[in-house]
């Protein structure tokens, strides 16, 4: 199995530790699909050339993910600070907006597409700005979109034709209106869509039926990146064995272990910005 993940990237800045962890919904998945143990993970996404781009090369390689075809421009990576509440759920306080990566969007090469079509699936997200490319995309790999809380309805429109794999975070919809989603995101082309409700588990549907998917209790330190474990989990998962239930299941287990470290996937680096970093 092949796996590329494409798009988004940051280091998450706790400021209560004065570190930073790499992460970034798609970068995090590359990472998380290879501990895996994927045959193959790759990522393309725009770093900066600073401290924080560093330190996230530097773990890529560690993470034997293949990263050969990453750009770098003159400019901040992206920064998300981060704090944790007394039940060590993740509090976004602010970012840098993607840093450079936003500022330049990712430009896809016919080299690019030929690396690409090498892998089985595709997965990208709403923080990555390549919609646009996703029609060609669609004939290249299959694909895999975390949507995080977008649902507005002529982004749908745009992205659910072109993915197969739809992942939403809606921990703060009723269950009514997860089902009203899931039917709507299937009605527009994509074949399995996922909700992840926080303590409230997993809703998913597959045009069949609506599956549910408890969570794990595990003793939870750092809820940053669970649900980007859980996309890891269950998409490894169900492409090797093609089984919803196993791979809600796997998913699940995969989102419980992450959240009893710090950080998406770990590697915490010491952090002491002379001056706050500009955030909004």
């Amino acid at each position: 199995m092949k796996i590329i993940a494409i798009g988004d990237n940051v280091v998450d800045y706790y400021k209560h530790q004065n570190k930073i962890y790499p992460g970034g919904n798609a970068l995090n998945v590359a990472v998380l699909c290879k501990r895996l143990n994927v045959e193959y993970s790759s990522y393309i996404g725009i770093l900066g050339n600073d401290m924080a781009a560093a330190h996230i090369i530097d773990v890529l390689e560690k993470e034997k993910v293949d990263f050969s075809r990453i750009r770098q421009g003159y400019g901040e990576n992206g920064m998300a600070v981060v704090s944790l509440d007394e039940h060590g759920d993740r509090v976004f306080i602010g970012s840098n907006k993607g840093g450079i990566q936003s500022r330049l969007g990712i430009r896809l090469t016919p080299e690019d597409y030929s690396f690409i079509e090498k892998h089985d699936l595709l997965h990208t997200s709403v923080y990555s700005n390549i919609e646009h490319v996703l029609p060609d995309l669609k004939y290249a790999v299959a694909i895999s979109f975390d949507f995080s809380t977008q649902t507005n309805e002529d982004y749908l429109e745009k992205v659910c034709p072109y993915v197969q794999y739809a992942f939403f975070s809606g921990s703060h919809l009723t269950e009514e209106e997860c089902r009203v989603l899931m039917h709507k995101a299937y009605r527009l082309g994509s074949k399995v869509v996922c909700i992840t409700r926080g303590a409230d588990g997993v809703l998913l549907y597959n045009g069949e039926k609506v599956y549910r998917q408890s969570v794990i209790p595990t003793d939870v330190i750092d809820t940053l990146g669970a649900g980007d474990s859980f996309i890891a989990g269950f998409l490894v998962s169900y492409m090797a064995e093609s089984s919803i239930e196993k791979a809600l299941r796997n998913g699940a287990a995969n989102a419980s272990e992450t959240c009893k470290n710090y950080g998406a996937f770990g590697y915490g680096l010491d952090y002491f910005p002379k001056n706050e970093p500009a955030v909004q």
